[in-house]
């Protein structure tokens, strides 16, 4: 009984390919739909925590497993624009009253300490009730920041997710800077 020699399959390697390279897109879809984003800053808002230019590896799976904390800095859909993507960070939590005394930020009647801040403003606002479903975000940089002192409240079906590492530039590599708060406010 005589065999044939083993030929390779003609296409096969090149089936291979095309198979790698759908299961590669529908994987980096995937993974971009449900799980991360990137996002670039833009814009002095959030100065000197983020930088122009700075690079960000925004989390989409964090809120679907907790629910947002004051200090977490966050990407959302420009309530005025929501074509475009904007970054600040939580400071007022749904069910709270929030309110800006010369500058100070003030959660149900006790001052909020927020350590990142490198100037404050003499800005006062009236009191802020926070409906369930809602946040209240400012920029680091309060005198270069349009945020809920502008356009009010941020529902939370527009926050796009949190962010979770800096990748760019080099030197700033690294998990994204949260403030972490204790039982204030």
């Amino acid at each position: 009984m005589e065999s044939e020699p083993d030929q390779p399959k003609r296409g096969s390697a090149l089936r291979e390919l095309v198979e790698t390279l759908i299961l590669t897109l529908v994987t980096y879809l995937l993974v971009r739909t449900f799980l991360f984003e990137t996002y670039r800053v833009v814009g002095q808002s959030m100065e000197p925590t983020l930088q122009q230019d700075q690079r960000l590896i925004v989390s989409k799976l964090s809120y679907r497993l907790h629910e947002p904390q004051r200090g977490d800095i966050i990407v959302f859909h420009d309530p005025q624009d929501p074509s475009r993507n904007l970054i600040k960070r939580i400071i007022g939590l749904p069910g709270e009253i929030l309110e800006i005394r010369n500058g100070q930020v003030f959660i149900n009647e006790q001052q909020l300490t927020e350590p990142y801040l490198t100037s404050i403003s003499g800005r006062s606002e009236a009191p802020v009730p926070i409906p369930d479903g809602y946040f209240f975000v400012m920029g680091d940089n309060r005198n270069n920041s349009s945020d809920s002192r502008s356009w009010g409240v941020l529902s939370a079906d527009q926050i796009v997710g949190k962010a979770a590492f800096t990748y760019w530039p080099a030197r700033l590599w690294g998990p994204a800077p949260h403030e972490t708060y204790g039982a204030e406010p």
